[in-house]
């Protein structure tokens, strides 16, 4: 694997979102709607609510954040990347951008959560780094998912058939595993749902390197 290929690809991407911005302006006003609707409809909710609203905003801003970036990958520009990269550059370049891009989305989601909906977070910075691994573990779960529906023709509808079995048992560990943020103590078995989590995620990193080049060409 080359390197210096995975490290072009993802400068490009970046490059690509800072020019065309949609992604960024559109997942911002998704997030500062639904929170502020929420803010107007319930005030300040309480901890357990808090939490599972984070984690809803989170699923949705990962699937509008990630999924497109395989689909909007065209016939032309891949025939493109066949010729100057491999399957497996190619993947983790866009599992790397994803993870990236959804590292600034939950930090905008945390400040705007903060400021909206209040603190009820006994532990902050904890749970910011609870949210960090969570939103690039969905980045990773939703890349692959993209990797292989990009392939196919009914793209929605595959993703959301693939990735329901998928991702409810994260978003359930994850809001498990948040929980322990907001006590003024330390839950036992807390590194161990770490592990799990980040054991997970490497699982998916791995699937995707095994299984895109069988789709790489197709």
């Amino acid at each position: 694997m080359n390197t210096r290929t995975v490290i072009a690809l993802v400068k490009k991407d970046i490059l690509l979102e800072v020019r065309q911005q949609y992604t960024l302006y559109g997942i911002f006003l998704y997030i500062a709607s639904t929170i502020f609707v929420v803010y107007n409809t319930m005030g300040q909710p309480e901890d357990n609510v808090w939490n599972a609203l984070f984690w809803v905003v989170e699923l949705f801003v990962s699937v509008n954040a990630v999924a497109k970036s395989f689909m909007q990958e065209n016939k032309g520009r891949m025939l493109y990347f066949y010729s100057i990269t491999g399957p497996s550059e190619f993947v983790l370049a866009k599992l790397i951008f994803n993870a990236l891009l959804m590292l600034v989305m939950t930090l905008i989601s945390t400040l705007v959560f903060t400021v909206l909906l209040g603190n009820p977070v006994y532990n902050m910075f904890q749970f910011i780094g609870l949210a960090l691994l969570g939103g690039v573990g969905l980045s990773f779960v939703f890349s692959f998912l993209a990797a292989i529906a990009a392939k196919a023709q009914q793209q929605a509808a595959l993703m959301a058939i693939m990735g329901f079995p998928i991702i409810i048992p994260e978003l359930l560990m994850l809001s498990k595993v948040s929980k322990i943020a907001f006590a003024p103590v330390i839950t036992s078995g807390f590194w161990q749902l770490i592990g799990l989590l980040t054991g997970f995620d490497c699982l998916v990193i791995i699937l995707s390197l095994i299984l895109f080049p069988f789709l790489w060409k197709d």
